[in-house]
């Protein structure tokens, strides 16, 4: 893992943004009034000639009626998907009332590339369009919520709806556009994924060939993410904003010392610039998600928490953005 934890964090201007103290009672889940499938292969795409079957864990409110869904995507530092990832959380917002499918996507310990995955999760909302009746899904009502690797990945698919490019493998009937995007602490311009930090935390997060550069050029590369080519601009969402782009709301710590909060503030400007319907919220002295996002990252840096051993993501302040953001903008 090649992911480097900064040490100092260039202090943002959040005059655009709402920022919060995160603090306050956490999250509490009936998990009786949700019901849950695991294990649901979605997808089978095949990487360099090697096939994957794709998974993706499945909670459905036991209440009655069609519900929207959720599309929930982890990250994993571009190198793994654990779909079981943040299930508090998850079922908190299944027990709003929304059907809510964790998926796993491919990554770069495959051979896979932004592109790859980016079809995966549109492969997963086109699936589950396609079993709407076998899980009570709204089809009119579909969200994707993702954070850090999976906040690019909610982020790239919202940006993309409409574009038929990375709609590829089955339910090709179905459509992939969602109705909106939570993205929390999700990279946007890997060529600036470092701009807030030390100069350590550049160096080693701009480094040839790490699992950042390879998650835009591919296994092998001895490229680095810092020079903004023509496949990074490819890969940055500022660069896919239209008119077919839904609502966003953007989530970032103050304190978070693997993803620079830049990376979403600049997305959030990019997307008011373009008249897309956005909200920013910074969370104060919040690091990169609660514990970490994966074990991969807290292999990497196992401190990059808000570092009090609270949960500041898991809040019920901080979930009724979320929630209060899907409920705002169901049909």
């Amino acid at each position: 893992m090649n992911l480097v934890q900064a040490k100092t964090i260039k202090k943002a201007d959040n005059s655009t943004s709402t920022v919060i103290n995160p603090t306050g009672p956490a999250i509490t889940c009936d998990t009786s009034a949700v019901g849950s499938t695991d294990d649901i292969t979605y997808a089978s795409p095949a990487t360099h000639g090697e096939k994957t079957d794709l998974k993706l864990d499945i909670q459905v409110p036991k209440s009655s009626g069609k519900k929207p869904l959720v599309v929930y995507v982890t990250g994993g530092g571009w190198m793994m998907s654990d779909r079981t990832a943040n299930l508090d959380q998850r079922t908190y917002v299944a027990d709003q009332g929304y059907v809510v499918a964790s998926i796993q996507y491919r990554t770069t310990t495959s051979g896979a590339t932004y592109k790859d995955a980016l079809a995966d999760v549109k492969s997963a909302i086109r699936y589950l369009r396609a079993n709407a009746d076998t899980y009570g899904i709204d089809t009119d009502q579909v969200f994707v919520w993702g954070q850090s690797a999976g906040g690019y990945l909610a982020a790239m698919t919202g940006v993309t709806n409409g574009d038929k490019t990375y709609d590829v493998g089955d339910h090709l009937d179905q459509s992939s556009e969602v109705q909106g995007v939570v993205d929390e602490f999700g990279p946007a311009n890997l060529s600036e994924l470092a701009a807030d930090y030390d100069q350590a935390a550049k160096d080693g997060n701009y480094t040839a060939g790490n699992p950042a550069a390879q998650w835009v050029y591919g296994a092998g590369t001895t490229k680095s993410i810092k020079e903004y080519t023509s496949q990074m601009a490819a890969a940055d969402p500022t660069t896919h904003i239209s008119s077919s782009t839904p609502p966003f709301l953007l989530l970032h710590g103050s304190a978070d010392p693997l993803v620079s909060p830049s990376q979403t503030l600049n997305l959030f400007t990019a997307l008011e610039d373009k008249g897309v319907d956005a909200k920013r919220v910074v969370l104060t002295g919040a690091g990169h998600g609660d514990t970490t996002v994966t074990a991969a990252i807290a292999q990497s840096s196992p401190s990059a928490s808000s570092g009090t051993g609270e949960r500041p993501w898991s809040t019920k302040k901080t979930m009724s953005y979320i929630t209060d953001f899907l409920a705002g903008h169901r049909g």
